[in-house]
C-alpha cells in the first residue's frame, strides 16, 4: 500500500469515526450563542432608545439662540441621535465645516457601537446551512460504508437507511439555525441604518442653525 492509499484510508477512517453527531452539537452551541447575541442587542437597543422629548427640547432651545442650553438638555443621553447632536453643539463655535467633520466621525463611532456582534449573526446565517451540509456529507459517507459492509455480510439495509435519514437531520438543523439568525440580522441592521439616518437628519438641522447669521451673533455673545 503506497502513501496515497494510506492517506485516503486514514481520511476515510477519520470521517467514519466523526459521523454527523458532532456537527449537530456544534450547531446547537452556535444557536445558543446566536440567541445570546440577539438578547444582548435587543436589550442594548431598548436601553439606547432616543429621548424624543429631550431632543425636541434641545432643538427648541437651539432655535431660541442658546446652544449651551440645548447642550445641557442632552447631558447624559445615550442614544446615537443625542450623541451626534451633542457633538455638533459642542463644536458649534468651530464653524460649519468643522462641525460636518465632527458629525461624520461621531456617526461612524456610534455605528460601530450599534453594530457590535451583529457580524456574528450575519456570518452564522450565511454559513450554518453549509455546516449542516458538511454534517450530512459525513453521515452519508458513514452510511454508505455501512451499506457496503452489510451487503457483503448479507444483512439488511434498514439500519443503513436510518443512518442516512439521521445524517440529513444536520442539513435541516443548519437551516433552522440560519433562518432566525438572518432574519434578526436584517431587522437589527435596518434599525441601525434608520437610527443613523435620524442622527444625520438632526445633525443637519444643527448645522443649518449654525450657518445662520443669528446663530453666529449668539455664539459670539456667549463667547464674550
Amino acid at each position: 500500500m503506497n502513501n496515497s492509499d494510506t492517506i485516503d484510508a486514514q481520511l476515510l477512517d477519520l470521517m467514519l469515526r466523526a459521523g454527523s453527531r458532532w456537527v449537530l452539537w456544534l450547531l446547537l452551541l452556535l444557536s445558543l450563542a446566536a440567541v445570546a447575541v440577539m438578547i444582548d442587542r435587543i436589550w442594548f437597543f431598548l436601553a439606547e432608545k432616543p429621548p424624543r422629548d429631550r431632543l425636541a427640547a434641545a432643538v427648541r432651545a437651539m432655535r431660541e439662540g442658546s446652544a449651551a442650553s440645548a447642550l445641557a438638555k442632552l447631558a447624559g443621553a445615550r442614544s446615537m441621535e443625542a450623541a451626534v447632536v451633542r457633538v455638533c453643539l459642542q463644536h458649534a463655535g468651530d464653524g460649519p465645516g468643522a462641525v460636518e467633520d465632527h458629525k461624520a466621525a461621531a456617526i461612524e463611532t456610534q455605528r460601530l457601537r450599534y453594530e457590535k456582534r451583529l457580524v456574528f449573526l450575519g456570518t452564522l446565517g450565511n454559513n450554518a446551512p453549509f455546516v449542516g451540509l458538511f454534517g450530512t456529507v459525513l453521515g452519508i459517507v458513514r452510511a454508505f460504508h455501512d451499506l457496503a459492509g452489510s451487503a457483503l455480510a448479507g444483512q439488511g439495509t434498514q439500519a443503513v437507511m436510518s443512518g442516512i435519514a439521521e445524517s440529513l437531520v444536520a442539513t435541516g438543523v443548519g437551516l433552522l439555525v440560519a433562518l432566525p439568525s438572518v432574519a434578526m440580522y436584517n431587522v437589527l441592521i435596518r434599525h441601525v441604518e434608520t437610527t443613523a439616518a435620524s442622527a444625520e437628519a438632526m445633525s443637519r438641522e444643527v448645522i443649518a442653525y449654525i450657518k445662520t447669521p443669528a446663530a453666529s451673533s449668539a455664539q459670539g455673545k456667549e463667547a464674550a
